[in-house]
């Protein structure tokens, strides 16, 4: 039997993030069941399960090795191993190996990709006014205003015309930022570059904010501005990028502003994770 898999959060306080974290494990809890492994997830602050507790969970259990994964799109985790390493101090023959964060994995920015398409997509009539969020389940989407509402018909956008704005958490780290940058280049030259631009924004902590972002694409000549925010999961951190998107277009209704959803719990996201597992599982040579 190959050791479990334990997915490393960050937390949060949010509900729908936490649902769907779950449902992500549970993903891959069916996936690796083929492979007689288990999953589990834990937390490193302000949600449950925290980390401490999945590992005792899985070591009353029966196991003494487990493969540690940082569920995170930064490439720079500095968090993970120092708490799986006070995690150890309890369980001293506890064996632990690490998977690479996903970071940028190609994968990872075709899913962005595809994120980025279905708010590219033309919309008909109906659907070109929005109001601000509402909940569908556990994933946020803008509401269409009534199409009976008196309103010009859209007006055909060529991708040269559309500028993209890339949202990263943000971070007091500066190489943390700056990796975000890094991402917004790659995922131009890679996915984007039929479009105008692919500008970096952050959702708190440095700037510059989503207005920010938007301002500069406006200032650059967009007619139509996409933000895509590089999160894994809905929640509370999604809804901030769109209020802030939406407050910058009430001021700017001449800016055409979409906003695409997160990665989300999928199949493709699933695989990256278990390549990541597999590789960790692989002997150093």
């Amino acid at each position: 039997m190959k050791p479990p898999l334990l997915l490393i959060g960050q937390g949060s306080n949010d509900d729908a993030d936490s649902a769907e974290f779950g449902r992500f494990v549970h993903r891959l809890r069916c996936r690796l069941d083929q492979r007689a492994a288990d999953v589990s997830g834990g937390y490193l602050e302000r949600a449950t399960p925290r980390l401490s507790e999945s590992v005792a969970s899985l070591v009353a259990r029966g196991h003494h090795r487990l493969v540690a994964l940082p569920l995170s799109l930064s490439r720079l985790d500095t968090e993970s191993h120092p708490a799986m390493a006070r995690v150890q101090e309890r369980h001293p023959t506890l064996l632990c190996d690490y998977g690479r964060p996903l970071g940028p994995d190609p994968r990872v920015l075709a899913l962005l990709a595809e994120r980025l398409n279905d708010a590219a997509t033309e919309m008909p009539r109906e659907m070109t006014r929005l109001r601000p969020l509402e909940l569908v389940g556990a994933r946020p989407r803008l509401r269409a205003v009534d199409s009976m509402a008196a309103e010009p018909p859209p007006v055909h956008v060529e991708p040269g015309e559309t500028a993209v704005v890339l949202v990263g958490e943000g971070s007091t780290d500066p190489a943390a930022n700056a990796e975000i940058h890094r991402v917004s280049r790659l995922f131009w030259e890679t996915h984007a570059y039929d479009f105008m631009t692919v500008e970096t924004a952050f959702v708190s902590v440095t700037p510059p904010g989503v207005p920010g972002g938007l301002e500069r694409c406006r200032r650059l000549g967009a007619k139509r501005v996409i933000v895509v925010p590089y999160l894994l999961f809905a929640g509370g951190m999604l809804e901030r990028v769109w209020a802030q998107a939406l407050a910058y277009g009430a001021g700017h209704p001449d800016l055409d502003i979409r906003c695409a959803e997160v990665i989300g719990d999928c199949e493709t996201l699933a695989d990256v994770v278990i390549d990541r597992y597999e590789e960790a599982l692989q002997p150093v040579p």
